[in-house]
């Protein structure tokens, strides 16, 4: 995937945040540009802000903004929406974004306003890092050719696999599943079952090299969105007490613990936390 970043000059917010996307995921091929570069190197405070955590940004040089780098790009994030106002003038909407809600120009500012600006910038790439912006997988509605894998998924995860038998019947009778693809191939999935105005999410797993990429999250994500297209009032699920990570990935999207199942789970045999998230 190709990343540019734009700011006005090129010289202090875009530098930083592709020298930490850089950093983060270097797998990724990453450029910043300005609106008005001039050849400039990466400003002073700049570089000693990066310096600081460890990103070094000293052999910058500002470049202009040209339609190569337009066309080069799979996504252009903006320091600003007026900067984003420009792009959508070359190019089409779902190609260009803001990071966060804007990152304030430090330029002229001394070292604690340059700071800032990478703490900002540095928390917004994080985000976009953690849902799975930067990630080429998408999700759609589970076809019959999914099941297989979505069985083998089943028993890395779980001491109680869902054979595709079982994946097939849940899915004639009504359970709906999203899966997670990256080049033809499954991620992750999830189901949930639907009664009135309540969700039950039935299982939710992602294959192991597939993790922390914000599969889990988009997947997630996309239940919700049906929640709230079918006027859902709330969606739950079941997870071991032990299940940590998963925990705090659900409290962090919203769901709240409401309840407990004692010895729910078995091999070994564990409580379930019974976890909702509410819809106004």
């Amino acid at each position: 995937m190709n990343v540019l970043f734009v700011c006005t000059g090129n010289t202090c917010r875009s530098p930083m945040a592709e020298g930490y996307l850089k950093a983060k995921m270097p797998d990724l091929s990453v450029k910043s540009r300005g609106l008005s570069a001039d050849s400039s190197p990466a400003s002073p405070n700049s570089v000693k802000a990066c310096l600081e955590l460890g990103i070094d940004i000293s052999e910058h040089v500002s470049t202009q903004l040209n339609m190569g780098d337009i066309a080069w790009a799979d996504k252009i994030i903006c320091m600003s929406p007026s900067h984003k106002t420009v792009l959508l003038m070359y190019t089409n909407n779902q190609k260009v974004s803001v990071l966060g809600d804007g990152i304030p120009d430090p330029y002229g500012g001394d070292i604690d306003i340059y700071r800032a600006c990478r703490d900002a910038i540095f928390s917004a790439v994080d985000k976009l890092i953690e849902n799975g912006f930067f990630s080429e997988f998408y999700i759609t509605a589970m076809e019959r050719e999914h099941i297989k894998p979505i069985a083998d998924l089943e028993k890395i995860c779980f001491s109680e696999p869902w054979s595709e038998d079982g994946i097939l019947e849940s899915y004639k009778n009504g359970t709906k599943f999203f899966v997670g693809i990256e080049n033809g191939k499954v991620l992750g999935y999830i189901g949930i079952s639907c009664i009135i105005d309540e969700g039950y999410i039935t299982n939710v797993a992602v294959f192991p090299e597939s993790r922390k990429k914000g599969v889990g999250t988009a997947l997630l994500e996309r239940v919700f969105s049906l929640a709230k297209d079918m006027g859902l009032s709330f969606v739950s699920l079941e997870v071991r007490e032990s299940n940590i990570p998963a925990i705090s990935l659900y409290e962090k999207l919203g769901f709240k613990q409401e309840g407990k199942r004692k010895d729910f789970y078995r091999d070994p045999k564990e409580d379930a936390l019974i976890l909702t998230k509410r819809f106004d």
